[in-house]
């Protein structure tokens, strides 16, 4: 089903600001259609929440969004700049059909799009997304003018998110004596994390919390920990915390200035829970998630699977297993016994926790978990191939993981972005590792390269 959308991606609709369908009219007849299918899931008046991200984009198609959602005789709540996390919740909590974010997550200002939760705080199934793009084909109409939906704006959005962060980790977690320093990318946290920290006893330096619109993610943020990194050694601090421009991922930076990835900080928030006897099931990792992890978990006898990159299909692999551990190495981590999504300060706040509750140092925490060194080689295809019949590549593949042992492991997989054929090869050791990959990749690039 997955495959018959035309806008719809694993994660929402994103494109280039000005380049369909990221353009005004588009938007406009998103917010109808959505207005249209969200009306007909509820009783008496329904509503919907619109917040944002910070890059300049937003106001314009905030605009054409409430334009079409109430053009459909359906409520709108405007939060203004809000973590996507932050919607899920305030959805949900105020009772509304659906919330729509405005973000691009990690990408510059250059890109921009729409992320959709139902009412449940959860992204959409497949049937409404496809409800939805139905109605693309059809001409706007417009409600009765007594039926014209009404816009409002939340005032107290942040303040209400800023307890619910506070709330996950319970009134008696202090982290008075903890410095922290938190790099927002100046986006949708710049105003909601470093209140977080400060009201629960850190002390905060922050940065990246100067947004104009148009530097959301530059040299900042998960993506670009650097900055973070070196402001941590500067500032003498205990750790460093990096969200992306929606607030939906977290990187962290331990006292030593050493990046700890979505993978670590998973580690750091099971280890955590199994010490405390906290059944939580299992943990759900992608196909990129690091060997090293799911190593780690089996020494705790914590179970562990794999499924395809993107956080969508970890979710769903989380739902059907009913555990509550789960996310990517990028820093998507999801605490679903927590909150009903992706939550960067929520899960920035579980591994807090553990530290806290373990009185050690980040640095010690993640060192229990060896990272096995990876490496990846892009080959340019020009279309999809299929890898799993071409007997020279699997005879490769079986020779790397042969030389490799059961430390070891080889991931062949298409890029959902680019024309390109990822190779990666992961092992115990990075020389051998690296010229293994090279190998493989020139086999692979013989066989399909363009």
């Amino acid at each position: 089903m997955q495959n018959n959308k035309r806008y719809f991606g694993t994660d929402g609709i994103r494109g280039t600001v000005g380049r369909a369908p990221i353009t005004p009219d588009f938007m406009l007849k998103l917010g109808w259609a959505a207005g249209k299918v969200f009306a007909s899931t509820g009783n008496g008046r329904n509503k919907i929440l619109i917040g944002k991200d910070t890059r300049i984009s937003g106001y314009m198609f905030e605009a054409a969004l409430e334009a079409g959602v109430t053009a459909a005789g359906v409520d709108i709540n405007l939060t203004g700049p809000m973590p996507t996390p932050a919607i899920a919740y305030l959805t949900r909590t105020l009772r509304a059909q659906a919330g729509i974010v405005i973000s691009a997550s990690h990408n510059s200002f250059e890109d921009n799009g729409i992320k959709f939760f139902s009412s449940e705080g959860i992204k959409l199934p497949d049937e409404l997304e496809l409800a939805i793009e139905d109605l693309l084909d059809k001409d706007v109409s417009t409600v009765s003018p007594q039926s014209l939906g009404k816009a409002s704006r939340i005032n107290d959005a942040a303040g209400r998110y800023i307890e619910f962060c506070k709330s996950t980790v319970g009134s008696s977690l202090k982290f008075n004596g903890l410095k922290i320093v938190v790099d927002c990318a100046h986006g949708s946290t710049y105003h909601i994390a470093p209140a977080v920290f400060e009201e629960l006893g850190a002390k905060v330096k922050a940065i990246g919390v100067s947004p104009d619109g148009l530097n959301i993610n530059d040299k900042s943020g998960s993506t670009s920990p650097q900055a973070l990194a070196e402001a941590v050694l500067a500032e003498e601090a205990d750790l460093g915390i990096a969200f992306d421009g929606d607030g939906d991922r977290v990187v962290m930076i331990d006292h030593l200035g050493n990046i700890v990835d979505g993978d670590e900080i998973l580690y750091v928030i099971a280890r955590d829970r199994r010490r405390q006897s906290i059944e939580f099931g299992g943990v759900v990792g992608t196909a990129m998630s690091n060997l090293g992890l799911e190593l780690a978990l089996d020494a705790l006898d914590v179970p562990f699977v794999r499924t395809p990159v993107g956080d969508r299909y970890v979710m769903k692999e989380m739902q059907n297993r009913g555990w509550d551990l789960g996310g990517e190495n990028s820093g998507h981590v999801i605490c679903l016994d927590k909150t009903t999504t992706g939550d960067g300060i929520v899960s920035a706040l579980q591994a807090l926790a553990a530290i806290a509750n373990c009185e050690q140092p980040l640095a010690d925490l993640r060192s229990k978990m060896r990272k096995l060194p990876q490496s990846m080689v892009n080959i340019k295809i020009a279309n999809a191939v299929d890898i799993t019949h071409n007997k020279t590549v699997q005879s490769a593949v079986s020779d790397v993981e042969l030389k490799l042992g059961k430390n070891g492991r080889v991931l062949l997989r298409h890029s959902g972005t680019e024309p390109v054929l990822r190779v990666m090869v992961e092992g115990e050791d990075l020389e051998i590792v690296d010229k293994l990959a090279h190998e493989l990749s020139e086999v692979v690039a013989t066989e399909f390269a363009s």
